[in-house]
């Protein structure tokens, strides 16, 4: 029977770094062959894909898997490191950890820039466009019409690859559909519903979604619409995504709707939340009465998932970033990360139904393993280690009260995660986290929350990489997801409890780097 150790977090990762076994209670993990430098780019991630230097990234678009590769296709703009004339970024990825930037897939046309949308693999030609073909669909945002006061200046184009996506052809009868009449009419998520033989679509329109339905890609026709009473409304609805998943531990499948929204997530600015229903193949329907996040943090927003995905597995990346501060991040040479890939799926509890997101299982590829030993020790218990942003630390934890873990440096910056038993509270507070003072929206949202109840444990993953932090709660059922800009990298870890208290299976591993 695993022994439980008196919440101390052991260490003996001595033997594994080399260091000297300390005989206090603060203990130093290192290795001069493995301290990370000082980056050319400040901020920079290690192991999360951000776009070549000098370049803009938002929105993930077009993610499919074909012929053993992931496509990454994403909003860009290869001119400046603030937003402009969206064009279709493009990567690829064997194992979504490990990326190679390829040409530009899509450029603004007289038709307009090229907003958000999706891919898919006609594997039966039924475009025309080739079997196989590698088939976008997005949205023309036209800024001329915008600018003349017209609320139409948005419809939906499609364009196809028959060389892995590496050159692309627009159709030359888009747009394929046209503006109804409706200010933001946008972000396609096309797939093929098995159970029609039809291609079928979710966009937006303004403050609802509509669903769409075609025989080949070019002509659609809408076939229904879902609307959800927000109090208070949550504005335009954004980069919708639709597909089946399996509940856990039984054979019942759901659906699961996935919208975004610019401002109104729980912590402040933009966010990404999701229903989980029924559709029949024209209509959608959930009995969820209150709103479900896919991450409460400030930093995953307008995420979507993989088409075609081996396995039928539902892969979500979001772009981890907030409309309220994201043009003014202090980054320099590049602005915009993607979220680590998690893959999702559904559990019931109480009967009801919640989305649970989790790292990928090629994620601990990337990983080396420190053995640690049964070390005792009374709270607070602190150690350093000076990879500390370019790591993963995990374990599990008994509740008696109050929780709270500090991330720190030398400069007494501290990103501070803790959970309150009394009142089912997790928080995390990045107002001293290191530069603030670039966004006041950055620092008035530093401090953010989620109910998850009232818990006698808490499994714990934290994941660190240059400037961000991703928190998984109970393998997934809780997240959240911050940007931070320290000053000085985080070298020091310390958890406190205010009354003894047992954790299990504590583990810290350095992440490798990924990312040129």
């Amino acid at each position: 029977m695993q022994k439980q150790i008196s919440i101390l977090l052991i260490l003996s990762l001595a033997v594994m770094f080399g260091c000297k076994k300390a005989s206090e209670k603060e203990k130093g993990i290192s290795s001069s062959a493995d301290i990370i430098k000082e980056e050319v780019e400040p901020y920079r991630p290690h192991f999360h894909f951000t776009p070549e230097a000098h370049y803009w990234m938002n929105d993930p678009n077009g993610l499919v898997y074909h012929n053993g590769n992931y496509h990454l296709f994403y909003q860009y703009y290869p001119n400046s490191t603030v937003w402009g004339p969206m064009h279709w970024g493009h990567a690829i990825s064997k194992d979504l950890l490990h990326w190679e930037h390829k040409p530009i897939a899509l450029y603004p046309d007289s038709l307009g820039y090229i907003f958000s949308g999706s891919a898919v693999i006609d594997k039966n030609n039924t475009s025309g466009f080739g079997k196989d073909a590698l088939v976008a669909i997005f949205t023309y945002h036209d800024p001329v019409k915008e600018k003349a006061g017209d609320i139409d200046f948005q419809t939906q184009g499609i364009a196809f690859s028959n060389d892995e996506g590496n050159t692309w052809t627009k159709y030359d009868q888009n747009p394929i559909i046209k503006n109804p009449g409706i200010k933001d009419f946008r972000d396609p998520k096309m797939f093929w519903n098995d159970e029609k033989s039809k291609w079928q679509m979710v966009l937006v329109a303004k403050d609802h979604v509509q669903f769409y339905e075609s025989d080949n890609i070019k002509d659609w026709k809408k076939i229904s619409e879902f609307r959800f009473k927000d109090n208070p409304p949550l504005g335009v609805w954004e980069c919708p995504d639709l597909f089946k998943l399996k509940v856990e531990g039984s054979e019942e499948q759901k659906w699961v709707l996935i919208v975004s929204h610019g401002t109104g997530a729980p912590n402040g600015g933009s966010g990404t939340r999701y229903f989980i229903g029924d559709y029949d193949g024209t209509t959608f329907s959930t009995h969820q009465k209150m709103s479900l996040w896919v991450d409460y943090g400030t930093d995953n927003y307008a995420g979507v998932t993989y088409n075609n995905a081996p396995n039928d597995k539902r892969i979500f990346i979001g772009w981890m970033s907030n409309w309220d501060y994201a043009t003014v991040t202090p980054t320099e040479k590049w602005r915009s990360a993607m979220t680590l890939p998690r893959e999702l799926s559904i559990y019931k509890q109480n009967d009801q139904y919640f989305l649970k997101s989790k790292l990928i299982d090629g994620f601990d590829a990337l990983t080396n393993n420190v053995p640690n030993n049964e070390i005792t020790g009374e709270i607070p218990y602190k150690f350093s280690y000076e990879n500390l942003q370019q790591s993963e630390i995990s374990f599990d934890a008994e509740i008696k009260d109050s929780l709270q873990i500090v991330i720190s440096n030398n400069k007494g910056e501290k990103y501070i995660i803790a959970y309150n038993r009394g009142n089912g509270i997790f928080s995390t507070d990045r107002s001293n986290s290191g530069q603030v003072n670039f966004s006041e929206n950055y620092l008035k949202n530093a401090f953010q929350t989620m109910n998850i109840g009232v818990k006698d444990s808490l499994s714990i993953q934290i994941v660190l990489d240059a400037s961000s932090v991703e928190i998984f709660l109970n393998n997934g059922e809780f997240v959240m997801t911050n940007q931070i800009f320290q000053n000085e990298n985080y070298t020091d870890f310390e958890i406190n409890q205010k009354n003894k208290s047992n954790i299990k299976n504590f583990n810290i591993r350095f992440i490798n780097k990924t990312i040129n």
